[in-house]
């Protein structure tokens, strides 16, 4: 965030002797005074103050500042960078010099807003700054550290002290129980109540810090930090239209503040506006162009466009400001038609030797290395890469394979055909969204072009609605375990209501007038219950691919976010038998509510399958839908660039190249290997 100086109004205290008098006391504290209000006369003040005692520090400090509030950057930069040689152990000199710099997008206003605070830790306005700086980088959990210090060191009060040191230093729980304490005796505390929903965002729990921040800025309307906070838990939760609202109002009081800027962009591409975000992006990338966070989000929206040529031109850019950016080197090998050349082998492996790297660029270095050598043929290299990236990220994300049996046991328990139809609601809608669900990369995006390719249907993208409901639901009953057995206790309008508010909250990624629209997240098949008796309109397609190319191509697979279960072999394996398990119930539940899509058979006769596709959509057939790879949609999943090519076999036993190394997901895939598709797992091909 770029910010004026934010100066006491008595003149700061240097940390070497300098002159003083009684007379020069006065003056300068009074050119202070004035930097607010009027800064031109602080200014005029200062240069007074030094006519009578030249090179006085604190006259310096004062010329700098008002040099920068006036918009004379270069002069304010000349004055104080001089002025931090001469007083290299002053702190505040350090921090004005960092304004500075960050008002010209200097790379080199972090360093000095570092160097500033090491020197004065209790200075907030710098940690503040700091975090701002750090934020606009890309770097939130530093930023989010900058940020605690800045609560710490703005308050005298002993609790907040004490808490704020805790979260500093990771004891969240220590925090949390001073913090609670505190707002059972001042439950209008609006900085505890602050703190407390910094922890429940560094914990994950999003809904538990809407709710804290909401509070907050009942109380408190115009504390923008904790707006910007609130703006930032509503992105995380894929709330995209409040969090576009929070991001509106922080940049009608802050135009031009980088930060939020970039979290607009975010919102924007969220929602499926690609073209828009695009433009932030390159507003913000010519004035911040020393970003390489920015260039790889960049990337990602041009690439969900379908502008390949300038995406790989943008995670080159942030790879050439970030030699060790791992996340870009992936981006590239991500788009699944790049090949990485040997140069780029060479510095990954270099980079991967260095024993300081960290583990988020070590990991994603692992699975571009994994696609180069793969494209190579080197399959027994890629995959040991795979498997190590896979080991890290395992040990980052929890899983638990028992629960997800469990909730897959409960729901087989609960849905019965008796239950379905005795629970369904009214339908709520005209038309039913198109659900496609089934394991990742097992073809749906493939299924989700061929009908955006329709007239009468929009594609929009893995929407978290279904999972956001099933939260909310989880959080009244106050127990995980009760989904989805506390279905049965809602009455037909709460159903109802449910079904219109998915609806209401999908609303924002459509962008045409089309009567249909598609959500394509693969994990809503663990709700298919939920969605039929909430929707009973909707269409249900699954996506089925053979188990051993599915799931292998899932490992292989580094996800932004989610899918949890594909960094272990068994793991994985395990999931895919869960998911069959379920699928095979519902087809006896509820016979013909689903329709599977076999990507072999799509492959062998494309014509047949997508005829069946839109009879089962009660959709007229188009030609259109033939030629999907003529779509320019945006696709933002990891086969966005395999769509935009007519249909292919080569990839259907692909995973037989690694199939040396593949026995503990063949052991854990026992149980739906060598089914054929009538028994229901739909594998075409036995292994």
């Amino acid at each position: 965030m770029l910010t004026l100086p934010r100066i006491t109004d008595r003149p700061p205290r240097p940390a070497e002797p300098q002159p003083r008098t009684a007379g020069l006391d006065v003056a300068i504290a009074h050119a202070f005074r004035l930097l607010g209000r009027d800064p031109a006369s602080a200014k005029a003040q200062a240069e007074e103050v030094l006519k009578v005692a030249p090179g006085h520090p604190a006259g310096r400090l004062a010329l700098g500042a008002a040099l920068l509030r006036l918009g004379e950057t270069a002069e304010a930069r000349t004055v104080l960078a001089a002025l931090t040689n001469s007083q290299p152990n002053w702190g505040e000199a350090h921090y004005q010099l960092g304004l500075t710099l960050a008002s010209i997008r200097d790379k080199g206003a972090a360093a000095s807003l570092r160097r500033a605070v090491a020197l004065a830790p209790g200075m907030a306005d710098a940690w503040g700054s700091l975090g701002d700086e750090l934020m606009l980088a890309g770097d939130n959990d530093a930023a989010d550290q900058a940020y605690a210090r800045q609560i710490r060191a703005s308050t005298d009060d002993p609790e907040l002290v004490n808490a704020a040191a805790a979260m500093c230093e990771g004891r969240l729980d220590i925090a949390e129980r001073i913090l609670r304490r505190r707002l059972m005796t001042r439950p209008t505390d609006v900085a505890a109540i602050r703190m407390l929903a910094e922890i429940g965002t560094r914990l994950g729990e999003y809904a538990d810090a809407e709710n804290l921040l909401a509070r907050c800025l009942e109380l408190a309307p115009n504390f923008t930090a904790a707006r910007h906070q609130f703006a930032v838990v509503l992105y995380r939760q894929g709330k995209v239209a409040d969090a576009a609202f929070q991001v509106g109002r922080l940049l009608e009081a802050d135009p031009n503040n980088p930060g939020y800027r970039t979290l607009q962009a975010a919102a924007l591409a969220q929602g499926g506006d690609y073209d828009r975000a695009i433009e932030v992006y390159e507003t913000l990338l010519a004035q911040h162009p020393q970003q390489p966070k920015g260039w790889l989000s960049y990337g990602h929206a041009l690439k969900t466009a379908g502008r390949q040529a300038e995406s790989i031109g943008a995670y080159r850019r942030a790879i050439a400001l970030a030699p060790r950016f791992g996340e870009a080197y992936w981006s590239l090998a991500n788009l699944k038609t790049v090949r990485l050349s040997d140069g780029d082998v060479s510095d990954m492996i270099a980079r991967l030797g260095e024993p300081q790297l960290a583990d988020d660029d070590r990991l994603h270095l692992h699975y571009a290395l994994g696609k180069a050598l793969e494209d190579r043929g080197l399959y027994a290299d890629s995959f040991e890469h795979y498997q190590q990236g896979a080991r890290i990220r395992r040990a980052q994300v929890p899983y638990s394979a028992d629960e997800t049996s469990a909730l897959v046991a409960r729901s087989k328990e609960i849905f019965s055909r008796e239950f379905l139809a005795a629970h369904a609601a009214e339908p709520a809608e005209d038309a039913g969204p198109i659900f496609v669900v089934g394991l990742p990369r097992s073809g749906s995006t493939l299924i989700e072009q061929i009908l955006s390719s329709h007239s009468m249907v929009e594609g929009t993208m893995e929407l978290p609605e279904i999972a956001n409901i099933v939260k909310a639901l989880r959080q009244d009953a106050g127990d995980r375990a009760a989904y989805p057995a506390l279905l049965a206790g809602l009455g037909a309008d709460e159903l109802k209501g449910l079904g219109a508010r998915y609806l209401a909250d999908t609303r924002i990624y459509r962008k045409s007038a089309k009567p249909v629209f598609i959500d394509k997240m693969p994990n809503n098949f663990l709700h298919v219950g939920l969605i039929r008796l909430i929707l009973p309109r909707a269409k249900i397609i699954d996506a089925r691919r053979h188990p051993l190319a599915t799931c292998f191509s899932a490992f292989k697979q580094h996800f932004a976010r989610g899918q949890n279960f594909s960094y272990d072999l068994a793991d994985l394996g395990r999931y895919y038998c869960d998911y069959v398990d379920l699928m095979n119930h519902f087809d006896a539940a509820a016979p013909g509510a689903i329709h599977r899509v076999d990507y072999e058979y799509m492959v062998d006769d494309l014509d047949s399958e997508v005829r069946r596709l839109l009879d089962y959509c009660d959709l007229p057939f188009e030609p259109a839908c033939l030629r999907f790879y003529e779509n320019s949609r945006a696709v933002r999943t990891a086969s966005s660039e395999q769509v935009r090519q007519p249909i292919f076999r080569d990839g259907l036993d692909h995973w037989r190249n690694f199939e040396p190394w593949l026995e503990p997901l063949k052991t854990a895939l026992a149980p739906v290997l060598g089914t054929n598709r009538s028994q229901g797992s739909g594998t075409l091909h036995d292994p």
